[in-house]
Formats: C-alpha cells, structure tokens, sequence
C-alpha cells in the first residue's frame, strides 16, 4: 500500500466510523449577511481600526491627493526600488521619487528582481472592513501574486467604495476563477515559542492609504 492509499484509507474508515450527516449538499444553510446598516464611513472606520490592529500602517486622503500621499509615502520610507504592476494608474506614478521598475506579461521579473526591489505598489479588489482584509484578483493595478509576496514593503491603494462590511459580502463581488489572495496586515507568526516574527512569508511592512471624500 502506498502512502496515499494508507492516507485516503484511513479517511474511508473514519467516516464510517463517524459518518457525516444525510444532508444534500443544496440543503445546506446559507444564510449569509448580504448587507450592513453600517453606513460608508464607519466602514472606513472600522477598516481602519483592524488595520491598525494588525499592526499595518494607514494613509487617508481624496482622489486629488493620491498622487502626492504615494510619494510621500515612499520617499518617507527612504525606498529606492519599487516594483509596479501593469495597470496602474501612469498618472499616479509622476512625483514617486525612486526607480519604478514595472511588471507585466511578457517581461515578467525574475524573483531576484523581486527581492533586490524595496516595496511594491498595488491597488486591491475589494476589502473587508470586519476582518481588516485587502482582496487582490490578479487584475489590473494589483499584478501577479508573487509581487506582493517577495518585497518587504506593500503599498496598497484601497477607496472607500470598495470597502464592504464582511467576508460574504466581499466574495459576491469577486469573481471565484481568478487568484485571489487575501492580506489581513503584514505576513507573521508566532509558530516557534509564541514569539512574533514578521516578513516570513510576505512583506514585513504593510501599509495603506484609503482614499475617500474630504
């Protein structure tokens, strides 16, 4: 017996020994939230709020400063290499001091461009206000998801209109087939002794810049 075999055995005899309800799989309850009676700015607010919780850091501004707040988020940050995905906004790039190196199809970085890279900037699909959770699809503005899984530093562009209440209510507005990856703060874990480790697998530094009305 091979050690597939041995594993998918095991599952067979457990579910006999336990096996799960006679429920169709249609019958299933789903009764999902499918609105909130937040209104937009106490879903900002409580963006915000776990955000901060996750220990990421957090920009507001309106659509006329945009541009400005992402230079000044990096030049603050003393980068010097920014990785940029294809589909961003080419006007929101013109006051970043630093050397913007873009990624698209077909002349993808290497991973050792990636790495040698200070941050990334990025937009994102949607995100979740009760979860403190950024959505990125792989769509335009957002790239493929090793960009913003090597560099120590993401910037990620989030408007308020793309804020939603909760989980369901984000994934009614995505579509399933695409990649999607979801960012709740910067990577960490505490695996080895309860101790925190930060950047282990993704970047180190999360930080976001919601852009709404005055």
């Amino acid at each position: 017996m091979t050690a597939r075999e041995e594993v998918l055995a095991r599952i067979a005899s457990a579910h006999r020994a336990a096996p799960p309800p006679d429920l169709a799989y249609e019958e299933v309850a789903r009764g999902y939230r499918t609105t909130s009676n937040l209104e937009p700015e106490a879903l900002v607010e409580l963006l915000v709020d776990r955000l901060v919780d996750y220990k990421a850091q957090v920009r507001r501004c309106v659509e006329s400063d945009l541009a400005a707040t992402i230079a000044a988020a990096v030049a603050e940050r003393g980068l010097t290499v920014l990785v940029v995905p294809d589909g961003l906004e080419s006007d929101l790039l013109d006051a970043v001091p630093v050397q913007l190196r873009r990624d698209h199809s077909p002349d993808e970085l290497s991973v050792a461009d990636l790495d040698a890279a200070d941050g990334v900037l990025t937009t994102c699909a949607v995100a979740v206000a009760e979860t403190g959770t950024l959505i990125l699809d792989g769509s335009a503005g957002m790239g493929r998801r090793v960009v913003t899984l090597i560099p120590d530093y993401h910037l990620c562009v989030v408007r308020a209109d793309q804020i939603c209440a909760d989980v369901p209510q984000a994934l009614a507005q995505l579509e399933p087939t695409r990649p999607l990856t979801m960012i709740s703060g910067p990577s960490a874990t505490s695996d080895i002794e309860l101790s925190r480790v930060e950047g282990v697998h993704g970047p180190r530094t999360l930080e976001v810049i919601i852009v709404g009305d005055a």
